[in-house]
């Protein structure tokens, strides 16, 4: 008979709405290590009855904190609600005297020096994963973007898997761990799809599939909630959204900004051409496979499958024809200068070059972390 399936409502959004979450770290002034700082800033936050409070959330660990901004129609205006949050949470971190870090791995700091945050999902979630679980000690942005229907949630998901490279160049910042070089841009892409339920999707056709998954994971107990599935790219059932959970953490809102509407005009480019009547290309699981690795193995260096045809090129001359193909678009959502300054994050260099640079002029991993915390606007 097989297992039942329970029907999971789409709440479709009317607009191609945005939504960004943005994890940082709490790091000491002095040490530069991370610090389990969470404790003392949410009671501050608790206490002062603080301003923008519901925008400023938890996580796993105990060093980290979270700015999510509202339901906004513009990449300027997600970026002026983070600004508005930023704002009220350096206030607090200036008071318990701690500095906010954003990248997606710290160069030195010590799993086991790390504190959980208190909850029964976070406990679960570590003594299910144990080791490596534990290991966590990595930080991302995630963009959610508005989709009317649920029957374009999973062609518009599996077409955009070809963009992923891009989005994990771009946002690399994640070169060092535990005190070693890794060789990779990326290594946080490599670290957090060794938990369950997370890494790449799968590429469902149907809604109806999409159901019959999430019906398995529950009777096996590989999930309790849907949240649980931690793909990098998911459908958000309960907000109509697609979550982009590919890119490392960034360290300002200029680079975040550009990142965000690269996101943005992809979705809304691929669900009008499926509205269109077009059939969104993609691309074989093994080759989208392969661009994550490369993407997080050699970055915006990385020699990219463009296409089912397997053929490549580099994810620089890619991106250059992706940004002028979605000027249009752009233009239509609002953000034709934040998808331009794109071209600036790759000409500035991206940020895990910029924390090489650092580390092969001073030596000092203690002066990568300082020059991480000091591009934070």
């Amino acid at each position: 008979m097989g297992v039942p399936i329970t029907p999971i409502p789409f709440v479709g959004s009317p607009e191609p709405t945005l939504g960004v979450e943005w994890e940082l770290a709490f790091v000491d002034r002095d040490t530069r290590d991370l610090t389990n700082a969470a404790s003392d800033f949410f009671e501050l936050v608790k206490g002062r009855g603080v301003d923008r409070s519901g925008q400023i959330h938890r996580e796993l660990l105990g060093n980290t904190v979270e700015l999510v901004t509202g339901v906004c129609r513009t990449v300027g205006e997600s970026m002026a609600d983070l600004g508005a949050t930023l704002d009220v949470v350096r206030g607090l971190t200036d008071e318990i005297g701690v500095d906010l870090y954003g990248a997606g791995t710290h160069p030195f700091a010590e799993w086991s020096a790390q504190q959980l945050t208190e909850g029964d999902r976070y406990a679960e979630l570590i003594s299910r994963t144990q080791w490596w679980g534990r290991q966590m000690l990595i930080w991302g942005v995630h963009v959610h973007v508005g989709i009317s229907h649920r029957d374009k949630v999973l062609p518009i998901l599996s077409s955009l898997l070809k963009y992923y490279p891009h989005l994990l160049a771009l946002s690399a910042s994640s070169p060092m761990w535990a005190g070693h070089e890794t060789g990779y841009a990326s290594n946080r892409a490599m670290m957090f799809q060794q938990l369950p339920t997370a890494g790449l999707p799968f590429q469902f056709e149907t809604w109806h599939e999409f159901e019959a998954f999430a019906a398995d994971q529950k009777t096996t107990g590989i999930i309790d909630h849907l949240n649980e599935i931690r793909w990098d790219i998911r459908p958000s059932p309960h907000l109509g959204t697609i979550e982009v959970r590919v890119c490392d953490g960034v360290s300002n809102r200029r680079e975040l900004a550009g990142i965000v509407a690269l996101i943005h005009c992809l979705i809304v480019d691929l669900d009008r051409r499926l509205t269109a009547g077009e059939t969104l290309p993609q691309m074989a699981p093994w080759l989208v496979q392969e661009n994550k690795w490369r993407a997080a193995r050699y970055g915006i260096d990385a020699i990219i499958i463009e296409d089912a045809d397997c053929a490549e090129r580099l994810v620089t001359e890619d991106l250059a024809d992706l940004l002028v193909r979605l000027e249009p678009v752009a233009a239509s959502l609002g953000c034709v200068e934040e998808l331009a300054s794109v071209a600036d994050i790759v000409a500035r260099g991206i940020s895990y070059k910029r924390q090489h640079e650092v580390f092969e002029r001073t030596g000092s991993l203690r002066d990568v972390v300082a020059s991480v915390v000091a591009e934070l606007d």
